[in-house]
Order: structure tokens, then sequence, then C-alpha cells
């Protein structure tokens, strides 16, 4: 009987998925060609028939709706487009499709400076009188907009190399953003049917390049030569079922022979998703307790089949190497015996005996009596075979003549192991039983999160006090156990995360500082400071009224702004963000609200002010900088904070450990904030209050910001100061310093000067003031609030 998967008669064609060869279809290049053909063509011939005539432009269109009408129009559509350019971008980065996310860059960044250049040369090419209104109407002049709108042909590029028939309602939502800007240029009289008409063509066009240039993705035919070195060894495979990949990112087969069933391991270069992981360890652990790291997929298949052998001349039940094959350059295939068996994870509670939690341990001594460990052991790596012989497999972290620290953080990993399932008693006094309790107390320094294989690390966090109930069971058994933990970490992650942002910051606030002149700090205008000061007062006002619409309890407005204050005294001393959120919460469970509920609407607060400032940060970057009242395109403002958002998403979706620490930093904020929000809707008398509040929060800050400019001389628009103070702001809640200290300054200093035209003369003292009046100045008084709140009680 044939197994499910590639039938070895059918030719072997299931491809692995690799960004390695590409394959380039004929008919895009044609079609290219073709596009190219269709404008030059269009071009001549109405430079041909309008030689020395005017054709009018019918001026009529532009009466049909007005401007500012037009204007919002294609403004929501090019936002609609430009969100979900990005949503659909991240979407096939978390599919790894980076092959279809460069082809619909690439594509959409070609067409739009191909534009610009053919807009140039037709205008450096067209005598004096013009060009023809066909192509042309009277008001529109820019290089990217006339006569080829360079904006729509990037976005009809874009959805064109993009495939998105899994889709349908985002790629209809794309299209009907792009058409509606198109008709909204066109009665605006930025452009001409034909010239609208040319832009789309030109789209099409340039999607067809950039899908010849970039190609599709063409997967290694490694299936067929696999059967083929399958052969080679004597074994005529009837089937080949793919069975996913492994902890290192290797690809794993089942094959169907005629005789038996055999494991494939296959080993490729491209592969490195544990090669990461164990260089990340090697950096941050200690001598014995970091991975090996094994460059070059020669060395790993090696060290495998080594580990494999060892462990059976131990007289392990592990499987049998069969044969190591050559598929081609970097790619290598490891043939073993297929052994049945079913993984820790899979067996349920009962069958975990006493006695099976001892033949665990039984095969662990037997690996350590002959100086081999394991060093990756978990629950999908510990198992037992149909006769209840234990089994364990992924033995290619292993090492052999290891080390007794070694030896002990596998001991610990699998006292960790069988806790978790059977409980820290059973599994501490099975150790004690088979091991031996001078073995099981030598793990004892070795019970901590860092010393884990990365598979239990993830389980552990989800059971904080596992590793502290099996040291207690240890120091019970054993008192005269070494129980301090050894120094397995070389730093700690938020060390280097710290040392990392402080780095960064300081070199950008010192390349930012070079040649600016300190001297014009001293000459700040009192009246434009004085409004300064004002507006930071009126943010502890509005943050106090943002916060009592939010509480369904009645609080008092003045003894909630002493807390806004406090808040600024708490803030020095805790990341941004939480020690607001910790003080407001115990504000409001002094004043008669449960914790629970005190939690949830300190919470729904920060989560409304997130849910505004995400819109208000896309809509005034699309307003800074943009023509879009004489051409509907939008800025490049709009586009790098589009991009930017979207790949801190990828960021976090993609990246474990990050996408962790802001669940972390995040729950308190939207943890039981629903039902709160559901009762909020019903009173809008609060609802009114607290997004009132948070929008004059808001609104303070950037006035506060936009009054320090001005009081060094300097003038920006207030869409252009929206964007730089909740850019800084974004940035300085995810700063893990005290206030974002470090990171703002850097973060608004950069932005006053790229995207708000400042100089660095004018930009530096006025970020020093702003955070003079917003984050140092309210210290002072906030420690005198801080202490007359504690002795009213009041938090």
């Amino acid at each position: 009987m044939k197994s499910a998967g590639v039938d070895p008669e059918q030719g072997g064609d299931e491809r692995l998925p690799s960004l390695g060869p590409i394959a380039r279809r004929p008919v895009d290049l044609l079609a290219a060609a073709v596009g190219m053909l269709v404008i030059a063509a269009v071009l001549a011939v109405v430079r041909i028939a309008t030689d020395g005539q005017e054709a009018a432009y019918p001026a009529e269109l532009r009466t049909l709706l007005p401007p500012s009408v037009l204007a919002l129009a294609a403004g929501l559509a090019n936002l609609t487009v430009i969100v979900l350019a990005a949503v659909t971008a991240l979407e096939r980065l978390l599919r790894t499709e980076f092959r279809q996310i460069v082809r619909a860059l690439s594509a959409a960044c070609f067409c739009y400076g191909l534009v610009g250049a053919a807009n140039a040369a037709v205008h450096a090419l067209t005598p004096a009188s013009g060009l023809p209104e066909v192509l042309q109407t009277p008001e529109a002049h820019g290089l990217f907009t006339s006569p080829l709108h360079a904006y729509i042909a990037a976005a009809v590029a874009y959805v064109c190399a993009l495939p998105l028939g899994h889709l349908p309602r985002v790629r209809a939502a794309m299209w009907g953003g792009i058409a509606l800007t198109s008709v909204s240029v066109l009665l605006a009289g930025v452009t001409t049917a034909l010239s609208l008409l040319l832009t789309v063509l030109a789209g099409w066009t340039c999607a067809s390049v950039a899908a010849y240039a970039v190609g599709l993705s063409k997967p290694v035919p490694a299936t067929g030569r696999l059967l083929r070195e399958l052969r080679r060894f004597g074994w005529e495979p009837l089937g080949l079922t793919p069975l996913g990949g492994d902890a290192e990112g290797n690809q794993r087969y089942a094959v169907d022979t005629v005789d038996r069933r055999l494991d494939v391991v296959l080993f490729r270069a491209e592969d490195t998703r544990g090669l990461w992981k164990r260089l990340l360890g090697a950096v941050m652990l200690r001598g014995p307790a970091a991975p090996s790291v094994l460059l070059g997929v020669q060395r790993r298949v090696e060290h495998a089949a080594l580990m494999d052998f060892a462990a059976r001349a131990a007289g392990a039940a592990g499987p049998r190497v069969l044969g190591v094959g050559e598929l081609g350059l970097g790619s290598v295939a490891l043939v073993t015996e297929h052994v049945p068996l079913r993984p820790l994870d899979e067996l349920d509670a009962d069958e975990l005996t006493d006695e099976v939690l001892d033949e665990v341990y039984a095969e662990l001594a037997l690996l350590h009596r002959n100086r081999i460990t394991h060093g990756n052991l978990n629950g999908s790596t510990v198992g037992r075979r149909l006769d209840g012989r234990v089994v364990f497999t992924g033995l290619a972290n292993g090492t052999v003549a290891g080390s007794p620290i070694k030896a002990s953080l596998d001991a610990a990993a699998l006292m960790t192991l069988l806790a978790l399932r059977v409980g820290e008693r059973r599994a501490v006094d099975s150790a004690m039983r088979v091991l031996g309790r001078e073995t099981a107390a030598a793990a004892l320094p070795f019970l901590q999160t860092a010393g884990m294989p990365f598979a239990l690390r993830g389980r552990l966090r989800a059971h904080r006090g596992t590793l502290g109930a099996i040291r207690a069971q240890i120091t019970g058994a054993v008192p005269e156990a070494k129980a301090r933990p050894a120094r397995l970490e070389r730093m700690h992650p938020r060390t280097v995360v710290s040392v990392a942002v402080a780095t960064a910051v300081g070199i950008v606030l010192a390349y930012q500082l070079a040649g600016v002149d300190f001297g014009t700090i001293a000459g700040a205008d009192l009246g434009w400071a004085a409004a300064a000061f004002g507006a930071s007062t009126l943010c502890m006002v509005a943050a106090a009224m943002a916060l009592m619409g939010f509480v369904p309890i009645r609080l008092n407005l003045w003894t909630t702004v002493l807390v806004q204050f406090a808040g600024s005294f708490v803030r020095i001393a805790a990341p941004a963000g939480l020690g607001s959120l910790a003080i407001n919460t115990r504000y409001v469970s002094r004043m008669g609200a449960s914790a629970g509920l005190a939690l949830s609407a300190v919470g729904l607060s920060q989560a409304v002010g997130l849910i505004l400032h995400v819109p208000l940060l896309l809509v005034a970057a699309y307003l800074t900088g943009t023509s879009y009242l004489a051409d509907f395109s939008p800025s490049a403002t709009v586009m790098a904070v589009t991009a930017g958002l979207a790949l801190a998403v990828a960021l976090v979706l993609l990246v474990p450990g990050l996408r962790r620490s802001v669940l972390e930093r995040a729950r308190p904020y939207f943890q039981h904030t629903l039902p709160q929000l559901l009762d909020l809707m019903q009173h809008p008398r609060r609802l009114v209050m607290g997004v009132g509040g948070t929008l004059l929060l808001t609104a303070g800050f950037v006035m506060c910001l936009g009054f320090s400019v001005a009081a060094f001389g300097g003038s920006v628009g207030i869409a252009a100061l929206v964007v730089v103070f909740l850019a800084g702001n974004a940035i300085g809640s995810a700063a893990p310093t005290p206030g974002g200290l470090g990171a703002v300054e850097a973060a608004l200093l950069g932005g006053l000067t790229t995207v708000a035209g400042v100089p660095a003369a004018v930009g530096l003292p006025a970020v020093l003031l702003y955070r003079l009046l917003t984050f140092w100045l309210p210290v002072l008084p906030g420690w005198g609030a801080f202490h007359l709140l504690q002795r009213w009680k009041a938090i």
C-alpha cells in the first residue's frame, strides 16, 4: 500500500519551499514589451494628431463637485490603499513569501521612479507651446502628475504584481480605492482621461517588468534527487510523506519501501532557524551551558550521525543510522530506521506511572554513564516505543564526552519536563530513586530558565512556580545540597537591550548635536515659553478628565489632577506608561472601586488612547508635506509611517521574545476592558469626557511642542507636529528606559528636523524645553503631590 504523499511513479515533483532558484515567465517580458510599445504608440499618435491644434479640455468636469469634496474622497481612498498595501505585505511576510513582497514593492518603486523620469523626458522634448490638452490640463504641471500620475501608476503596479486571489475583498477594496482616486483627479482637472488610461497601462507594464526581473519562487526539486539517492542505497521507495520541519528547521520525510519504513531528515544550507537560536545562546550563556554552534551542512549531519551512533553503541534505544546521501550543493539527507513511538506530550497522565518515570530516568542515566549528554530534552524528544522501551530522539544538540555540568543540565531539564506532567514531588522522587540523591542534588543550581532547552522555556512561562517547587522538593530531601544558582548567563537580555538602546540613542543624539550652537537655548522667547508651560499644565488637567470619564465612580477633579502630578514623579523610575498605570489604578481602588474594576477602567483609558492615536497618526502623516489639494498624491511621510507601523507589527509577530514582551506590557492595558467599554457606551457623558480628555491631552502635548519650537524662532505645521509627537511618544513607550528617557529626545529631534524641516539649531533647544516642561519640571510638584496623597490615603 502506498502512503499518502508523493508518488515516485509520477516523477516525484513535490517541491520544498526555497528562496534560492527562481523561474521567469516569458509572458511577463512579452507583456512588458507590449505595454511600453502601446504607451509609445499612443503618445506618438497624440503628438501627430494634435500638431498645431488645441484640443479643448472639458472644463465642465471641474464644476461637478467641489475640490474639497474630491480631496476628502481621494484622501480616504489613498489611506485605504496604503494601509491595505501594508497589511498585504505583512500577510505575505508572515507566510514567508518574501519573493512576492519584493516583486510587489519593486514594481511600485520602479513604476513611481520611471513615471517621474518619463514625465521629465516628455516635458524636456515638448515644444514651448506645451503638451496637448488631451494629455495635460492647464492646472497640472507637477513632475509626478503630468502627463502620467506617479502615485496611481505605483498603486496599480503593486496590486498587479502581488497575487491577491485568496483575499478577494482586500483586492476589491484596493482597486476601489485606486478607482476613487482616479475619478477624483479626473474631476478635479489634475489629469485627463487619456493620461489616466496611460497611467494605468504604465502601472501594469511595470508590474510585468518586476514579475520578470524578480521572478517566481522555483522550489528546489529535492524530492526527485532524494528518491534517486534512496535507490542508490538499494531501497525502492513506494511513497514519500512530508512530516514537516523539526525544531532546527530541517525537513522530515517518511519513506515507505518494499520491506520497511525509513525516516529521512533533510539538512539544507538555507535552513538556519536553529542556528540563530544556538548562536544567541552561545553569546548569552557561559561555558558548558552554551549550546554548540555547528556551521555548515556537512558538520551538522556528521554531528547528528555521530550522536546517533554513540547512543546506539551505549545501548540506548534510538533509531539506527542507515545512510547519509548527498542531494546536491548544500543539501544532505540523513536516513535512519523508522521507530514507531509516542512522544511524552501524547501520553495520557494515567500512563505516566512511577515505573515509567523510573524508566525515563534510567535511559538518561545510561547515556550519562557513557558521557553522552542530550541537550534538548522536551516533550517531543522523549517518548516510548510500542513495546514500552523509553527512547530519546533529537540528539543532534548533544555532546559526546560531555562534562558533568552538561549532565546536570540534562537532569534539571528532565526533572522540569516530568514535573510539568506529573507534579514536582513525583518527578523529584523518581530522580532520587534512579539517579541518586547526589546526582539529583547536583542539578539544583541549574534549575533556572536560562539552563533549559528552548522548547521548555516557553512552557515554563505559563508555569512560573514550577522551578521553585522543584528546588523546594530537592532541598527538603537533601538539605545539605548547594542551593545557590549557578551563573549561566553572561548577561541578562534586558541588560543587552538597555545597552543597545542607550548606545543607539547616544549615537543619534551625538550626530544631531553636531554643529549646534548651545547659546541659542538662553535666547528663548519668554512669551512662547510661558505658553508652552501653560500647555504642559493643561495636559495634567486633560489626563485627569480622561481618567474621570473612563472610571465608573465619581472622582474629584483636583484630587485627580494631583494624582497625575504624582504619576510624573513615579515615572522617573519606571518604564514609560507603567508608572502612571500603577498609580492611577491604586488611586481608583482607594476611591472605592474593586481592584479588578480599577485595573480594567484605567486600562480602558490607555486602550482608547491607542485606538485614537493610530488613525490620528495616519491622517496627520497623510496631510504632512502633501500636495493633496493640488494633485491628491499622498506624502512620503504617510508612506514612511505606514511602512514603520507594518514593520513594527511584523517584528512583534515574527520574533517570539518580542511578542511575549509586548503582550506582557499590553496585557494590563487591555485585560477585562471589553465589559468596561460596553458599560461606557451606555453613558454618553462619560464617553464624551473620556474621549474628549484623551484628545485634549494629545492636543496639549502637541501645543507644548509647537510653542517650544516657536520660542526659538521656528514654525511648524500642525499636521507635522502631530506626526512628530505621536511617533516620538510611541518610540518612548517602547523604550526600556524610565519615561522613554533618551529615546524620546532622539525621536522628537529627528522628527522635527526630517519631517517638519526645523533646523537642528532650533529643534534641539525646543526639544529640551519641551522635555523640561513635560517630564522634568512636574517631578518636584509630583513629589509633593505623592506625599500629600499618601497622607490623605488617596493612593
